[in-house]
């Protein structure tokens, strides 16, 4: 294997143990934090651009393994086709060979391309994932301060309510306070007015004795 397919080999076993990690089930706490430094630390986003030139170069290679298997087969065919070439055993292990390695490269190189894609779009719906379940949190936290908000007003309209109601009471108790205090008032009157009559007529009646 030629050093561009070994480091294609290579790069191909860091996404898959890349896919690997970011898909285990962590904790939601260290799987926030990762992805936040994964989507935010500027050494991620210079590697991140790096790979993304390697897979350019993949790309490269995966175009022109594929062209090389079709052409190996095509004259593997022509080969077969033809029955006096391939009479030799050299010459049959040559072309599987070459198909061989045509089609391993083809595959390789093809593989890392497709697993590059599926690593991109899973690390973003998992980004996204991270993002909605804080969203969620700082939601249930606002709805769990705003229902004991909302159980806080209603205690506090019941006691006023209450107060309301103690006052309506105690305005009721100062009326019925304030026609007894009126009526003893007009019975303090009415009694000292019969007093004063009766004490007239006393003396009248005493006047007239005396006469």
């Amino acid at each position: 294997m030629t050093i561009y397919y070994s480091l294609t080999f290579m790069l191909l076993i860091s996404e898959m143990v890349t896919f690997c990690v970011i898909v285990a089930p962590l904790p939601h706490a260290v799987r926030k934090r990762f992805f936040r430094f994964l989507s935010e630390s500027p050494l991620v986003a210079k590697l991140a651009y790096g790979v993304k030139i390697a897979f350019i170069f993949v790309a490269i290679l995966f175009v022109d393994a594929f062209q090389r298997m079709l052409r190996v087969t095509a004259e593997a065919d022509v080969a077969k086709g033809g029955g006096a070439g391939m009479q030799d055993v050299r010459t049959e292990t040559n072309f599987a060979s070459r198909k061989f390695y045509s089609q391993r490269n083809t595959y390789l190189t093809g593989f890392c391309l497709f697993l590059s894609l599926v690593l991109t779009r899973t690390f973003y719906i998992l980004l996204d994932l991270v993002h909605t379940q804080e969203e969620y949190a700082k939601l249930k936290q606002e709805t769990a301060k705003s229902s004991r908000g909302q159980i806080a007003s209603q205690d506090q309209a019941k006691q006023v309510e209450e107060l309301k109601k103690k006052l309506a009471a105690a305005e009721e108790k100062t009326r019925d306070y304030d026609i007894v205090k009126k009526q003893a008032e007009q019975n303090a009157k009415e009694y000292d007015r019969l007093a004063s009559e009766l004490n007239a007529v006393n003396g009248d009646l005493s006047d007239k004795r005396k006469d």
